[in-house]
């Protein structure tokens, strides 16, 4: 099933969802010391594997972070070829002092913002998607 395209569709209807935690993003040069069941997701890199994951799990892993994060689905299936949707709500997201590191699903755009900014980061794109 093909995602959607159109810009103004994709907006109006995104409809985040907080995503209940907090999560962390961490560095492994070796990632047989994690469980892909842990994982919300990993990309490699020249340094190490990137991994992104729950809070609670990095902490009883002992991993170290710097950044601690809550994650905001966007509920419309969006096509990974679509054109602007994450420059108009990373956009709307700086316009309030929001830094936002947004990942990119097969059917879901998924933005992780700084703990503190979820409540007014999830009010940003929700008033966003309602004025569209």
């Amino acid at each position: 099933m093909a995602g959607e395209i159109n810009l103004r569709k994709l907006i109006r209807q995104m409809t985040p969802i907080l995503n209940h935690g907090y999560y962390v993003f961490v560095t492994v040069k070796d990632v047989s010391v994690i469980s892909r069941e842990d994982t919300i997701c990993e990309f490699k890199e020249k340094e190490g594997t990137t991994i992104v994951i729950d809070k609670n799990k990095a902490d009883s892993l002992g991993f170290k972070y710097d950044f601690i994060a809550a994650w905001i689905t966007l509920k419309i299936h969006s096509s990974l070829e679509a054109v602007g949707l994450t420059a108009v709500f990373s956009t709307e997201l700086a316009k309030h002092d929001i830094s936002c590191n947004v990942i990119a699903g097969y059917y879901h755009d998924h933005i992780f913002v700084a703990k503190e900014d979820s409540s007014k980061a999830f009010k940003v794109l929700t008033s966003l998607s309602l004025n569209y």
